[in-house]
């Protein structure tokens, strides 16, 4: 059985420079580092919330080459953390429109895993319209990865309300989900959605969020928590920058499953 560790999930307020973001993301990507942290996740478009939706194709790069994939690698290096670096816009065949992958860096820093976005946030409603499909290429394939921490599963945003994406992924020990929910969506969803992935899939929930208002006027729900197999909150943060810190403990994981073997117990039609 592996050992209990700390997790940190790193809530912040991105901007339209991504040199300010990155600056952003590594202080406090070393705070969660101080304070024990092994395993630390960025939120999504932690690099930038900019002006227009299009802005992150300017700022696309290569898989495993670019200033954001760097300083990402560097921040896991210097820390000798495990990280996982919010999203990244990567290069995809058309030239109008990128991955929106998340990458996970071991603490030597190098790569051990990438996932591509696979559902695409479609709203319309209260003054706001989003359409992820014009500015990203969606995903194919569900991701997760054993690391000597955990057995990690990967979703970003909007993936959470898509349970069979887990399912298929099952057993787990730990969901991660970088996120930038709206605040609309948020307030109403957020939570329960996020404390339900857990229960169903017995498993801890680390949800790293975009928290505030933005340079360019959007605003994000926050709420960044890490939410144990049972369902409970074991730390949360609601708006604006921080570090949500919380023990993962492998013990908890058997204790729940062999209490009440759910996951034992499904009859698949």
């Amino acid at each position: 059985m592996k050992q209990k560790f700390t997790a940190a999930a790193v809530q912040m307020v991105s901007g339209t420079d991504v040199s300010a973001n990155l600056e952003a993301a590594a202080r406090l990507v070393a705070e969660a580092a101080e304070q024990g942290a092994r395993l630390v996740v960025l939120p999504e478009y932690f690099c930038l919330m900019g002006e227009q939706d299009s802005d992150k194709v300017a700022h696309r790069e290569a898989f495993g080459a670019g200033p954001i994939q760097a300083a990402l690698a560097a921040m896991a290096r210097r820390h000798g953390v495990w990280l996982v670096g919010g999203t990244v816009p990567l290069e995809c065949p058309e030239p109008d429109r990128v991955f929106n992958s998340t990458l996970t860096y071991n603490p030597q820093g190098e790569v051990v895993a990438r996932y591509d976005k696979i559902h695409l946030f479609g709203f319309t409603g209260t003054g706001e319209s989003y359409c992820e499909s014009n500015t990203i290429r969606p995903g194919t394939e569900p991701v997760k990865v054993s690391t000597p921490l955990a057995d990690i599963a990967y979703s970003i945003c909007y993936d959470l309300r898509f349970p069979e994406l887990y399912r298929g992924l099952s057993p787990i020990d730990v969901i991660v989900l970088p996120a930038a929910f709206t605040a609309t969506t948020g307030e109403a969803h957020w939570e329960p959605l996020i404390r339900s992935r857990a229960i169903e899939n017995q498993c801890y929930l680390i949800a790293s969020a975009q928290g505030g208002t933005h340079q360019n006027g959007r605003k994000t729900h926050g709420q960044s928590m890490i939410v144990d197999p049972w369902g409970r909150i074991l730390a949360q943060q609601d708006k604006g920058e921080g570090v949500v810190l919380a023990e993962i403990d492998p013990s908890v994981i058997q204790s729940v499953r062999s209490r009440l073997p759910a996951l034992a117990h499904r009859v698949l039609p």
